[in-house]
């Protein structure tokens, strides 16, 4: 409801709508379900491989970009490489998050694979890599291996996933739910730590906001994310990716002219300076965050936090809990140079931290947009 008030107040409490005729748009508009026919579609493929696939684009990644390509080779096998148009070069500079989604992506795949008695072989960077740029050279090698794995609980949560970026309700996690959280995602070298409302907390409330703040402040990389704004239900429905916006309000102070790219691009503009103020209040109603640590010394590390994440936020789903990823602060651009030294210092042991996010009870929310599978098969 905090973010309902908020928006009603950005058009003026209604004025806006029923001046212009827009009441009833309002009622009968909202978010593009075409947008989101993979979450519907998904393990309906002949393909064994394609059935993985289907669930594999479902998983979280930066900026919802789905940078994945694939490539079916022989019946047994897949290629995976990076779209290198999806980048996120201001905020991600060496693809270091990027890689984090594919890692999402592999996990999903291996869950839906074993759904099905399918064991992965997965052979990262089989032509090498490079950690300062992404480039045209495989993600991973593939092997579907019959009969060489058995179901995880966790695949049953990936339909009901999602990223919620409401606020939070005024609600401890209890222990033995971030304790289980921390069981299900400590893996493959990456270690997963938790924290309840506690003096830790509440710092990394104050450096998410303080992040939260720089990176919208820095031109380049607002800038970016504006960019990959998706405003309105055509728009979402025609470019099911990025960052989506498509709620009926939202569809209706596009149309009112209250929202746009442009307004925020603006920081004087009352869009903006009204969005800022429910991050703000989203922020700041964090009751528990979780964050993930390696070595990161190879590609294979990022695609590991990436795997121990997807287990975390289905952990997560599984017990009934909303997660959000509040990683402005872990970005290496060199706006962000202080707040990452601070944000490492307090819970980095020496150590990247990949990931952090925000852990608590929250409204449900829509699933984000997916394109097609037959979008990223090469």
């Amino acid at each position: 409801m905090s973010s309902r008030r908020t928006i009603l107040k950005l058009i003026g409490g209604g004025t806006v709508l029923a001046a212009t005729g827009l009441s009833g748009y309002v009622m009968t508009q909202g978010p593009s379900m075409s947008a989101r026919t993979p979450w519907r579609t998904a393990g309906l493929y002949e393909d064994p491989r394609k059935r993985a696939l289907s669930y594999a684009i479902l998983a979280p990644n930066p900026h919802n970009m789905q940078p994945w390509q694939v490539k079916l080779t022989g019946t047994t096998d897949l290629e995976i490489y990076c779209d290198l148009d999806r980048l996120l070069p201001e905020t991600d500079p060496f693809g270091r998050q990027i890689m984090i989604g594919f890692g999402t992506f592999l996990e999903h795949l291996k869950l839906a694979a074993a759904e099905e008695g399918f064991g992965l072989e997965i052979t990262p960077f089989p032509e090498g890599e490079d950690m300062k740029a992404l480039d045209k050279r495989p993600i991973a090698v593939v092997h579907f291996k019959q009969n060489a794995a058995q179901p995880d609980a966790l695949f049953q949560s990936i339909l009901d996933r999602r990223t919620n970026r409401n606020a939070y309700i005024a609600k401890d996690v209890e222990a033995n739910l971030l304790n289980a959280i921390i069981e299900a995602s400590q893996s493959s070298g990456v270690t997963a730590r938790t924290t309840g409302n506690t003096e830790i907390a509440e710092k990394l409330r104050d450096l998410t906001w303080k992040g939260h703040v720089v990176e919208m402040h820095t031109t380049d990389a607002r800038m970016e994310t504006v960019k990959v704004m998706r405003i309105g239900r055509s728009e979402v429905a025609e470019q099911p990716n990025g960052l989506a916006f498509d709620s009926s309000l939202m569809s209706a102070m596009k149309l009112a002219g209250l929202m746009s790219r442009e307004a925020m691009a603006d920081p004087k503009s009352k869009a903006f300076l009204e969005g800022m103020k429910m991050f703000q209040e989203r922020a700041q109603s964090a009751r528990a965050f979780g964050w993930l640590l390696n070595r990161n010394d190879t590609r294979a590390d990022q695609l590991n936090a990436g795997m121990a994440y997807a287990r975390l936020n289905l952990k997560a789903t599984q017990l009934g809990l909303a997660i959000h990823p509040w990683s402005q602060t872990l970005q290496e651009y060199e706006e962000m140079k202080a707040l990452y030294g601070e944000v490492h210092d307090l819970i980095g042991e020496g150590q990247t931290v990949q990931m952090l996010v925000r852990i608590g009870y929250a409204s449900d929310v829509i699933a984000a947009p997916r394109q097609k599978l037959e979008t990223y098969i090469v």
